[in-house]
């Protein structure tokens, strides 16, 4: 089902268009900062049962949508679907995030790998019909998916890593067999993305969260050339799908990832100068960013003179407001409602 056509702010921003406000969305915004998402995962139990349950993952994508009208609704999902795509079992430790068996240690263990059941993706493609059937006419629908070296990290990790060791050293020690993951991990995220869009997604995301922890010639190999495999694989089956990259860390690699990969829009995290980005990015890229989640939970004067910064930077090119990174369950939601305010003019 397609929602009616309409002007929709933030899919025209992503298809570079310049708004007299920028549209705003942001990372992480159906979460645990909301007491109704609160109260929801009290009912229903834990974030995975909640993800894969159509019904449950539409009202919590629609959370934020009604509360605060954001330009943009994203998917309640996860980016650990795909592994469980590829066939590792996927389950959460309360207090300490996900875990992933059996974890890739070794080319062997790639290569030893069975693709999951054909359905396992199924209940996000229809969370995806169910909200593309319930969301506002004017509101941008996006969905996503991890970028390859951040899923690969999890994958031979089993779980989350600060320093992401565990890849680098098999990336060094056993390039062709990080190769033939990173593959398959390409092949399934083109497929997932394109079924997300031919349910409803207008837009979608590749997170790429722990590119910062790359070499510059580490990160041209599993940042850039994986990122460009998506994309190109995308534009050939969905030629309509606009596509946002954020390569978090990337830091002045971040001007590289932007011309090489093919995205229609950049994310910028909260470690990159807007000025900076606004210069060396690519002249007319949307952009997209680039608060820092603690700054909107410092509110007041803070919040006021990073947000004015922005939006200064950002003023001579296609802008999306959005956080450096997902936010923070702390954060009050009287700083989410000024930080509305600012970026659409309200005083």
């Amino acid at each position: 089902m397609r929602r009616p056509d309409t002007h929709r702010s933030l899919l025209a921003t992503l298809k570079g268009e310049r708004q007299a406000r920028p549209p705003i969305w942001l990372m992480r915004q159906a979460g645990r900062y909301l007491p109704e998402y609160r109260a929801l995962r009290a009912e229903k139990g834990g974030f995975l049962a909640m993800a894969m349950d159509p019904a449950a993952a539409c009202e919590i994508t629609m959370q934020p949508i009604r509360r605060f009208g954001f330009d943009g609704a994203i998917l309640f999902s996860d980016i650990l679907t795909v592994p469980m795509a590829l066939g590792q079992k996927l389950w959460f430790e309360t207090g300490e995030g996900p875990r992933l068996a059996p974890p890739l240690t070794d080319g062997a263990a790639i290569d030893a790998l069975a693709p999951g059941a054909a359905d396992t993706l199924d209940p996000v493609y229809a969370a995806v019909r169910t909200i593309d059937a319930v969301l506002p006419a004017e509101t941008t629908f996006l969905g996503f998916a991890g970028s390859p070296w951040t899923i690969a990290t999890y994958m031979i990790a089993g779980q989350g890593s600060r320093t992401q060791e565990a890849a680098r050293r098999l990336a060094y020690a056993d390039p062709a067999a990080m190769a033939r993951l990173v593959d398959r991990i390409v092949t399934v995220t083109i497929d997932y993305l394109a079924q997300q869009h031919e349910a409803g997604a207008e837009a979608v995301q590749l997170f790429d969260s722990w590119a910062g922890s790359l070499s510059p010639e580490q990160f041209e190999r599993w940042v850039i050339a994986p990122n460009r495999a998506i994309v190109a694989g995308l534009r050939a089956r969905c030629p309509d799908l606009l596509i946002i990259g954020f390569p978090k860390g990337a830091g002045a690699k971040l001007a590289d990832y932007a011309e090489q990969v093919g995205v229609d829009a950049v994310g910028v995290d909260e470690t990159i100068a807007p000025e900076w980005a606004a210069r060396f990015l690519p002249t007319g890229m949307p952009v997209q960013g680039n608060l820092d989640p603690l700054a909107l939970i410092a509110g007041g004067d803070t919040l006021a003179r990073a947000i004015d910064r922005i939006l200064a930077a950002f003023e001579g090119r296609p802008h999306v407001f959005n956080l450096g990174h997902g936010i923070l369950p702390d954060t009050p939601i009287a700083h989410v409602e000024a930080l509305l305010e600012r970026v659409r003019g309200v005083r």
